[in-house]
Order: structure tokens, then C-alpha cells, then sequence
């Protein structure tokens, strides 16, 4: 890659976008939602970075990367016949999308024992007795080992507050999501996951865990939602030296936000401190050095380039775009 990210791209992000004309207006850690009409809503994807549940601040071309990747991924998704929500990309930080039903979980794949959030596999294995959502991992695994297949971990998508883990069972006793349904959730995430791990090992990664979110249109049917392998739902390392970091106990060479979350940690902040906001260990440094990695997993992934100079100074030609939907 031969665009450097500079100190001066951290004054041209996208913080916020405000769009007059929409029906209804959401308001979430990364992605700006506005109704268009009964069928369809445009995201806009902002810069914002999201980790410990607080939005540290922004990383330049961020949204551009993910609104991208997620619309080369969708694309590909059509390749194995799941349906998702994706209409149009007219442009970087803009996706059309079909209006959906949330459901009320998100599903986490994992192939790999490893995280550093309470809601980690790794926490679970520690603390947990090996087991999460109800699922017992092997004795004798060490952090970042793959495990023998991977697993289905949902949590729960509060408006508030921490997710919480959930088994299979808890969702259909709760009544989060009707068994025929879950069910068919189980089959796309673990056939994207599959697919998704062997184009990410075609270009030299491990596609070491994901989340996936699903909806439901007006006529019941169930779609993929908001992002798909992203560096932002997913935790990407670099195969060629993967091995050798396992094996000298050292953390795996990663291409996705654990970047930024390993960087304010080193930084100083404490995960178990409550007092601490993390967004006060979120410095310049780290937003460039986490702007050149988002850069670089797009490029390695999808085998394009991205002209950095189309996406600055983005906020007018979002509002055009928006007002012309």
C-alpha cells in the first residue's frame, strides 16, 4: 500500500452527518440510519470507532473501508445464495439498504479461543469454567489456539448497557427468536463464516472470529443485516506469522479494530476500572497507525486499491447523495 496516513487526515474525518429529509433517524456507535420510505433506509458509515462500549473518537477513512468492504462482502454473499439487505453503495460512506426487523441477538462465530472483553471466549475459558453460551471448550487450550470446530456464541443487542451471552436454548425459552427461524440463523452464520474463512486464507489471513446481525422483512424473510466480515464485526491475523507467535506466547499480527482496543490497553487504560473512560488513552498516534491498518485489510482482501484523495472532504457529497435518494 502506498498511501501513508498523515496527521493531517485526523482534522478531515467524519464524525457525524445530520440528513433533514429522513423519516426516522438512528443514531448508533458507527452508523448514521435514516428511513427513505417504507422499504428502504440509507446507513452512512462514520469514522466514529467504537471499543469497551464507548466511542473513542474517529480514525481517518474508516467509514469508507467499512462501508466498502461490507458492500464487496454482501456482493459475494450472492455467490451462496444468502439473502441480505444491501440495494445500492452510491457512495464511500453510503449504503442503500431494505428495511428489516431486527433481531433482538447477534451471532458470534469463533474458530478460535482468544479476545480480551469479558465476552471473550478467552475470559470464558478463564473464568467460566471453559464454557460460554452453554457450549464446554477443550482442557488444555492455550490463548489464541484454534479450537476443533467452530462455535456459535449469540449475545444479546441491548439499547443500553453491556451485551450479555446467550445459549441457544436461553434465546428460545426468552422467546428472543421463534426456533424455525434461529435455526435457519445457525445455517447462514456458519456457511458465511466457512466461506469467509477460505477467501480470507485465498489472500493470506485467518478469519479468526465474526458477528453477524440478521433481520426480518415486512413478509417474514430473513436477511443479513448492517456489516459481514468487516475489520470491525471481525478479528482478522496474518497467517504467515501466526504459528510462531503461538507458540512464543505473543499476540498474533492482526488486521481489525483489536488493534485499537491492544493499543489502549498498552496505552494505560484498565478494562476493570469503571472509573477510567478509554477514551482518554485514545491518542493521534493510535488513530493513524489504526487508520493504516483499516487501509491495509482492504486492499489485501479484495485485491483493489483506495484513492484516498475521493474521500476526504466527504460531508457535502453525502448530504447531495442523501438528498437525491
Amino acid at each position: 500500500m502506498n498511501y501513508k496516513v498523515t496527521a493531517d487526515d485526523l482534522n478531515q474525518t467524519l464524525e457525524k452527518v445530520d440528513f433533514d429529509n429522513g423519516q426516522f433517524f438512528h443514531h448508533g456507535k458507527v452508523r448514521d440510519s435514516f428511513v427513505l420510505d417504507k422499504d428502504r433506509r440509507a446507513i452512512v458509515v462514520s469514522d466514529r470507532v467504537s471499543a469497551f462500549d464507548f466511542i473513542l473518537g474517529t480514525i481517518p477513512f474508516k467509514g469508507q473501508v467499512l462501508n466498502r468492504l461490507a458492500a464487496w462482502w454482501f456482493n459475494k454473499l450472492d455467490d451462496i445464495q444468502i439473502p441480505h439487505h444491501l440495494i445500492e453503495m452510491p457512495h464511500p460512506n453510503v449504503s442503500v439498504v431494505k428495511n428489516v426487523t431486527p433481531l433482538l441477538v447477534e451471532i458470534i462465530v469463533r474458530a478460535y479461543v482468544t479476545g480480551t472483553t469479558t465476552t471473550s471466549s478467552w475470559y470464558a475459558y478463564l473464568h467460566n469454567n471453559r464454557s460460554i453460551c452453554g457450549i464446554s471448550m477443550p482442557e488444555g487450550l492455550v490463548k489464541n489456539q484454534i479450537l476443533p470446530e467452530p462455535i456459535i456464541t449469540p449475545t444479546t443487542k441491548p439499547e443500553i448497557g453491556h451485551d450479555r451471552n446467550v445459549s441457544k436454548q436461553e434465546i428460545l425459552d426468552e422467546g428472543l427468536v421463534s426456533p424455525d427461524v434461529y435455526e435457519k440463523v445457525e445455517q447462514y452464520a456458519l456457511k458465511m463464516f466457512a466461506y469467509g474463512q477460505a477467501v480470507a486464507a485465498a489472500q493470506g489471513l485467518i478469519l479468526v472470529d465474526t458477528k453477524y446481525e440478521m433481520g426480518l422483512t415486512d413478509d417474514g424473510e430473513l436477511l443479513v443485516i448492517d456489516e459481514v466480515h468487516t475489520p470491525d464485526s471481525s478479528r482478522y491475523w496474518i497467517s504467515e506469522t501466526y504459528q510462531e507467535k503461538l507458540e512464543k506466547g505473543e499476540e498474533p499480527e492482526s488486521l481489525d479494530k483489536e488493534f485499537v482496543r491492544r493499543m489502549v490497553v498498552n496505552a494505560g487504560y484498565d478494562v476493570d476500572d469503571e472509573s477510567q473512560n478509554p477514551k482518554d488513552f485514545m491518542t493521534d498516534e493510535i488513530r493513524v497507525s489504526a487508520s493504516q491498518k483499516y487501509l491495509e485489510l482492504f486492499e489485501r482482501m479484495t485485491g483493489s486499491t483506495i484513492d484516498t484523495a475521493e474521500l476526504k472532504n466527504s460531508h457535502d457529497q453525502i448530504d447531495s447523495v442523501l438528498s437525491s435518494l
